[in-house]
């Protein structure tokens, strides 16, 4: 990747604001997003075509398919993607023609934010899922890597496609499934052309120690012994009570 010499460009064609339902004051937006990017040595060499609904997308366009984010989109709707490879190569000839008549001239680039999160809440030996959410960036062209403990992990590993942002930025998102086990660590490690370095993000999660058994014995004798001593210490004031209550009945009788 020689994302420092990429002189992406980007076109967003289709912006709707849907009105609340039943008079509700929401209003909703559907973008269709579609951009192409090349670099000078054409490392980098294509673009993306994609709808989005609120933030979430519906589906994207890649090698001659529709891919639909959750396959239950496509029992409601449908949509060719000629169409939009069609579309791909109008903006690829607008992009050469602006290279052409700009001398080349870049964006500066922007580099990302990074955060890491489990999908659910942490359990020691449970499946899990850790998310790597890279925001804010310029231009769409970078790298993710997840490390366990040091080493490359790429098990599993799902990424989204490039997702607008604010401003003409992107983000974008990397799921790697883990087991929670005491004493791992992952890192999401992102290369961009913003970053003078690779950008990483440690997490590690947080689970207890396991309490040996020499522990789990104290802890027990503890117990016990807090309970005898209650147990005395009840019998002691049911005792003084009932001696109390005699003396009063002795002190009315005379």
């Amino acid at each position: 990747m020689d994302g420092a010499r990429s002189v992406p460009w980007l076109l967003l064609l289709l912006a709707l604001s849907l009105p609340g339902l039943w008079g509700l004051q929401v209003r909703h937006s559907i973008i269709q997003m579609e951009y192409y990017q090349k670099s000078l040595d054409l490392s980098v060499d294509g673009g993306e075509f994609m709808f989005d609904f609120d933030g979430d997308e519906i589906f994207h366009v890649e090698k001659e398919e529709t891919i639909w984010r959750l396959p239950e989109f496509q029992e409601f709707a449908s949509f060719e993607a000629q169409g939009a490879l069609q579309n791909l190569a109008i903006d690829k000839q607008n992009l050469e023609n602006s290279m052409a008549a700009y001398n080349h001239s870049q964006i500066p680039a922007v580099p990302p934010e990074i955060s890491v999160f489990p999908k659910h809440p942490v359990d020691p030996d449970e499946p899990n899922i850790l998310i790597c959410h890279v925001t804010n960036f310029w231009p769409p062209v970078l790298g993710v890597t997840w490390l366990r403990n040091g080493v490359p992990e790429s098990r599993g590993v799902l990424e989204t496609p490039f997702y607008p942002g604010r401003e003409n930025s992107f983000r974008k998102f990397s799921y790697l499934p883990f087991i929670p086990s005491a004493g791992d660590y992952y890192d999401c490690q992102v290369e961009h052309e913003g970053l003078e370095r690779p950008g990483r993000m440690h997490w590690e999660p947080q689970i207890p120690a396991p309490v040996s058994e020499a522990t789990e014995t104290v802890i027990c004798a503890l117990g016990l012994a807090v309970g005898i001593v209650g147990i005395a210490a009840g019998t002691i004031l049911i005792i003084k009570g009932m001696k109390l209550g005699r003396a009063h009945v002795e002190r009315g009788m005379l």
